[in-house]
């Protein structure tokens, strides 16, 4: 076989079900390949950034490896917008990516669509990045970038691959992908942590994305006692309905205040990252425990009294077998307490929108998947409020970038089939990428696409009144009409005016099958209550 048809062949060994991308005549042999076996599901997105956001959301729904495609030069830069998100979020995905004829490579001879330094630009937003450089390397280089993906800390990693190399016959070789084990937290630190854990009567539990997959051994904890609290990645690893958990509402006075109440915290799989921390600020409980599989957590600003080296199911299963708490009888009440007042506090700032959260939450119901752009609505509300049942069942911008949360949508969609997808998305944000809109189409992806419609950069008009004494400049944007959008591609659409409207739109929304169009007219239903302006930082207090 050629190169290409070894590639296509690796990934369904790693059973991969569904890849992304845009073809290119630098990508053929393998979309040929993948096309031909019929094994794969390929997804022509319209752009390779959106081709990357969509196999970062196959991956995080999934549990799986997400796989993107992408041609060189202009092309593979496309994709590292969408490459950085992955970083940031940790998503084992694996870019493969064309490159100009080997023999051409790093000559600096304006070569049809080279890149120069290709590689070190991909090595940039990659945790790592290779070169196929020979058809004898294919199988080693190939697993080894899978394995280092799905190795936590996980993320995302680049192959670029000659054309000419993709066309070269190969003898057959060994398809079968490198097995990668979880980290095996070591004895020592696990037992002096459940002998100090021993001692709390309040104690915390704040788990981050690093541990999706823990949820028993999270369950467990509950059970002796533990309160548990979330970042945003976190969401769902407990059901959120739960009484034990306080959710992602992590920076509420509320809940800043029952820290302070709270005799031990123990970090799972989180890198309490600035926006989350006011700005590592946040008053956190004390003493302050971790465990996390990247070394590099240890080293924070929130020093670790006990640092655990290791997966974080594993680590937590251990410390369950080993701990045993006689916690205060009305810790339990307390938390539940703290959830309440937070989500107050929350909904005093919603003004007309709370009718929107209360229908989405009732049509929704539990089994559905929350995607969310960057937007002021998700930082409102969508990042907390409304409530998520799984660990997988959430997806959002991590790294703060706007524009990929249709993209995200889509991934979601076909990493889940049968299931609702609902997607939070700003007219700004949307026109980023509004071309996936025809993706979503095509792939018939069963998504409720709800836009928030003010006609611009929300939060930015915000910003600029907060601190910019209300000199407003460059946020205002020409935005479609949406109904004539959504007829040009015969979409269903449903506009709401009013908040009376809520109701009647999304039922009827919820209704079809298949992707949908809901657009709020904000500037025809209202402020919120609070305005949002950026990311709440403390910038008057001492690190603690």
């Amino acid at each position: 076989m050629i190169v290409g048809e070894a590639l296509a062949v690796f990934l369904e060994n790693l059973k991969v079900r569904v890849a992304f991308g845009v073809i290119s005549i630098h990508n053929m042999p393998i979309l040929d390949a993948i096309h031909r076996r019929g094994a794969i599901r390929f997804v022509p997105a319209r752009s390779e950034a959106g081709a990357i956001n969509m196999a970062d959301a196959c991956a995080r729904v999934g549990a799986s490896l997400g796989v993107a495609l992408s041609s060189t030069g202009t092309a593979a830069g496309n994709a590292c917008g969408a490459m950085v998100e992955a970083l940031s979020a940790g998503t084992p995905l694996l870019h493969l990516t064309g490159q100009i004829d080997s023999p051409y490579l790093d000559r600096g001879l304006g070569t049809l669509h080279e890149a120069p330094r290709q590689l070190e630009m991909l090595r940039a937003v990659s945790k790592s990045a290779y070169r196929i450089s020979s058809s004898s390397e294919v199988f080693q280089v190939l697993k080894q970038a899978a394995r280092e993906a799905l190795t936590a800390p996980t993320g995302p990693v680049s192959v670029e691959i000659p054309i000419d190399i993709q066309q070269q016959e190969m003898a057959a070789g060994d398809f079968t992908p490198f097995t990668v084990a979880p980290a095996l937290p070591a004895e020592d630190p696990v037992n002096r942590l459940a002998k100090r854990l021993s001692r709390a009567r309040r104690p915390l539990l704040w788990l981050g994305g690093g541990a999706r997959h823990a949820g028993d051994a999270v369950r467990k904890l509950v059970e002796q006692g533990f309160g548990v609290v979330t970042s945003v990645q976190g969401r769902g690893i407990l059901p959120e309905d739960h009484p034990m958990t306080l959710g992602a509402f992590n920076v509420s006075p509320a809940v800043e205040a029952f820290y302070g109440t709270c005799d031990a915290l123990l970090v799972a799989g989180s890198r309490l990252r600035s926006n989350e921390t006011l700005g590592y600020r946040l008053k956190l409980p004390r003493p302050l425990y971790r465990i996390d599989a990247d070394a590099k957590r240890a080293d924070h600003p929130y020093p670790a009294e006990i640092f655990v080296r290791g997966d974080c199911r594993l680590a937590l299963e251990m410390l369950a077998s080993r701990l045993s708490l006689a916690v205060d009888a009305d810790f339990s009440r307390n938390v539940s307490q703290a959830r309440e007042k937070a989500e107050a506090q929350a909904r005093a700032a919603l003004g007309p929108y709370e009718a929107l959260v209360d229908e989405l939450q009732r049509l929704a119901g539990r089994d559905f998947i929350w995607v969310r752009d960057v937007t002021v609505a998700n930082s409102t509300w969508g990042n907390r409020l409304l409530r998520i049942y799984g660990p997988r069942d959430g997806v959002h911008a991590l790294g703060g970038g706007i524009g990929q949360g249709l993209q995200m949508a889509l991934g979601a969609a076909l990493a889940a089939p049968g299931r609702k997808v609902v997607c939070l998305a700003g007219d700004g944000g949307l026109a980023v990428n509004l071309g996936e809109l025809g993706t979503a189409i095509q792939e018939k992806a069963d998504i409720l696409l709800v836009v928030m419609n003010d006609r611009g950069y929300g939060v930015i008009r915000n910003i600029q009144d907060a601190q910019y004494g209300g000199r407003r400049c460059y946020a205002d944007l020409a935005t479609p009409d949406f109904g004539l959008l959504a007829g040009a591609y015969e979409l269903p659409f449903f506009r709401v005016k009013d908040r009376d409207a809520f109701k009647s739109a999304l039922e009827a929304a919820f209704a079809v099958k298949g992707p949908v169009l809901v657009e709020v007219d904000m500037n025809s239903v209202g402020p919120y209550a609070t305005a949002f302006a950026g990311p709440p930082v403390r910038k008057d207090a001492a690190l603690t």
